[in-house]
């Protein structure tokens, strides 16, 4: 592991890529040329360099099995728990989608979308929730119990709120495992005498991506209930989110939890999590040609702030906590803040905090931040803060 920083004073000296900034030295000015020219070049910078290139999601979503459905707390909402098929073919693997929604809406209603880290099981104490196959092998059945991680997604509330939640095991999409690249989804693309991805081809946050995108594809085509999606992710998984968010314009906002380096944090501070500490110890979620940035982020073409302004004009929110160094609170907020110029661009307010905002007091542009007080976690006033900023952009 290389020596971490948590002293701002050893933050180097870094000048930021300007993401409106064409390689030739002109300026983009007009939503044209950023949308035509400037997004997609530096688009395909994350996609060959940090992520990796993902193979096209299919056309179509054929085989889908529903399970009897719930209701589940005291009749507030109910409980569907759909198979989806990763591809369109007998031997595809699936993923296990357990799909919550308020009893009584109107309405097809917008809802959360994440993947979850200890299987569907752990958000509520309830025997009848399936165990993926996913968790299955990888797990053994008392490592996690029913209901253990139910306080990471405070379910009760979004669905008093008028809001629904969809999650899925992330390792039914590929395992988390430091190596090798069997797991799931990798295997089905390679070609004859593959055993790993190309150097350019995902890792795994760039799978986890892929998966939760197919994942859109079935509730906008096979659930009725469902109108708007958010995409939500927590440390690895908000990078996931955020990365997921940033190449499917399906996603009305995007919501990054903790996410840290190749999250919301900007990579040149090298505080914390760094470029060389994922690609030492983690060395799958990324592909492998972005090890060669790892301790010279100064040479990166881009920083997160660009990712973010790849979300433009569609709101974000990003959250950190106070004793979540490892994450660069600062440099999450710095995130944001640095994507101003092409949220204003569009006419929008983008992150309207000018300095880090105190704790636990959110500012909700269309960028959204705060840090709470607290550990990296999920908490009840995380999702009080996402559903405000849900409210403020999708039912004002």
């Amino acid at each position: 592991m290389p020596d971490v920083n948590y002293d701002e004073s050893n933050v180097p000296d870094y000048t930021l890529p300007d993401p409106l900034l064409r390689d030739d030295g002109t300026i983009i000015k007009t939503i044209d040329a950023w949308e035509s020219e400037q997004r997609p070049h530096l688009l395909s910078i994350f996609e060959e360099q940090i992520y990796g290139q993902a193979p096209p999601l299919p056309d179509t979503i054929d085989r889908t099995s529903h399970v009897v459905e719930h209701i589940v707390f005291d009749a507030l909402g109910v409980r569907r728990q759909i198979t989806v098929p990763l591809l369109n073919s007998e031997s595809s693997p699936t993923m296990l989608m357990s799909l919550y929604l308020p009893v009584g809406a109107f309405a097809p209603v917008d809802i959360f979308l994440g993947l979850n880290f200890n299987g569907n099981h752990s958000l509520e104490p309830d025997d009848s929730i399936l165990i993926s196959s996913g968790w299955e092998r990888h797990n053994s059945d008392d490592e996690i119990g029913r209901g253990a991680k139910a306080s990471l997604w405070s379910l009760e509330q979004i669905l008093s709120r008028g809001y629904g939640l969809a999650t899925i095991y992330h390792a039914d999409i590929t395992t988390d495992l430091k190596d090798g690249y069997d797991g799931n989804i990798f295997s089905y693309f390679y070609k004859d005498g593959q055993t790993q991805p190309e150097p350019n081809q995902w890792g795994a946050i760039g799978a986890w991506a892929w998966g939760l995108r197919r994942a859109m594809d079935y509730l906008l085509t096979h659930e009725s209930s469902v109108n708007r999606i958010m995409l939500m992710g927590h440390s690895r998984l908000g990078k996931a989110a955020l990365w997921a968010g940033v190449q499917d314009d399906r996603c009305a906002l995007a919501v990054s939890n903790n996410s840290g380096c190749m999250g919301a944090a900007l990579s040149r501070r090298a505080f914390g999590e760094t470029v060389e500490a994922i690609n030492t110890n983690w060395s799958r979620w990324l592909c492998k040609d972005f090890h060669q940035y790892n301790g010279k982020e100064s040479d990166l073409p881009i920083d997160q702030h660009t990712l973010i302004t790849l979300m433009a004009p569609r709101p974000v929110y990003i959250a950190s906590a106070e004793d979540d160094l490892w994450a660069d609170p600062y440099g999450e907020f710095l995130g944001g803040y640095h994507a101003n110029l092409v949220y204003h661009l569009y006419g929008k307010e983008g992150l309207t905090a000018t300095e880090q905002p105190i704790l636990n007091q959110p500012s909700m542009g269309t960028i959204g931040y705060h840090i709470r007080t607290g550990e990296h976690d999920v908490t009840a006033f995380d999702w009080q803060c996402y559903l405000d900023f849900a409210d403020y952009h999708l039912r004002t």
